[in-house]
C-alpha cells in the first residue's frame, strides 16, 4: 500500500472471506455487537463482562466517548468482529492511541483480525498521524500476541495479576508500536 501524499493507487485487498467489509460501526450494529460481545470465546480475551446489553452498547454508538473510531468486521451483513482506535484525552499524548478488537467465535484463525489490524493502522498512520499505538493483552492470548507482533507491537512490559478472568488472576503484555 502507498502511503504517499497524493497517490492514486488503490489499497490492495488483503481479506481471506469473500465479502468481507471493515466500516465504521453504527448505532444499527449494536444488536449484533452486543451478540459478539456476549460470545465466550471473544469475551476470554478481552476485559469484557458478561451481559452487555444491547442499551448500552447502543447508547455508546450514538454518543461515543472521546476521540477515535470503532469499526467491525462485516461478512455479508453479519457483524463478526470489531476493533476500537482511541485518542489519548491528555494534550501531551496526541501521538498516541490505545487498540482493542476481537473476533467472533466461529471465525477465529480466518484472518479477521489481520483485516481488522490492518484498517486501524491505515487510520493510525494515514489519517491521524499517530506515532504510538498502545494495547493490552492476555499473556495467554496465542492468536493475539503473534498478530500483534507482526504488525510491528513489541512487549513493553508483562502486568502480574492484570484482570480476574473465569475466576482467577491473569497476567497481561502491555504492548506498543512506534512509527518511525
Amino acid at each position: 500500500m502507498n502511503s504517499s501524499a497524493g497517490s492514486t493507487e488503490r489499497p490492495q485487498r488483503l481479506n481471506r472471506l469473500e465479502g468481507l467489509v471493515i466500516r465504521a460501526a453504527c448505532p444499527q450494529d449494536a444488536e449484533a455487537i452486543t451478540a459478539l460481545h456476549n460470545l465466550p470465546g471473544y469475551r476470554y480475551g478481552t476485559l469484557r463482562t458478561p451481559f452487555h446489553s444491547v442499551t448500552e452498547i447502543r447508547s455508546y454508538l450514538e454518543s461515543p466517548t472521546g476521540d477515535g473510531r470503532r469499526l467491525v468486521a462485516d461478512l455479508d451483513g453479519r457483524v463478526i468482529g470489531d476493533i476500537g482506535l482511541t485518542l489519548a484525552g491528555n494534550p501531551r499524548r496526541r501521538h498516541t492511541a490505545t487498540i482493542g478488537m476481537g473476533v467472533h467465535d466461529e471465525f477465529a484463525g480466518r484472518g479477521i483480525g489481520s483485516s481488522l489490524m490492518v484498517a486501524v493502522l491505515d487510520l493510525a498512520d494515514n489519517w491521524y498521524n499517530l506515532r504510538r499505538l498502545e494495547l493490552t493483552v492476555y499473556t495467554d492470548n496465542d492468536a493475539a500476541v503473534p498478530l500483534y507482533e507482526k504488525n510491528g507491537f513489541v512487549i513493553e512490559g508483562r502486568l502480574k495479576d492484570y484482570a480476574f478472568r473465569d475466576g482467577h488472576y491473569v497476567d497481561a503484555y502491555t504492548m506498543a508500536r512506534l512509527k518511525a
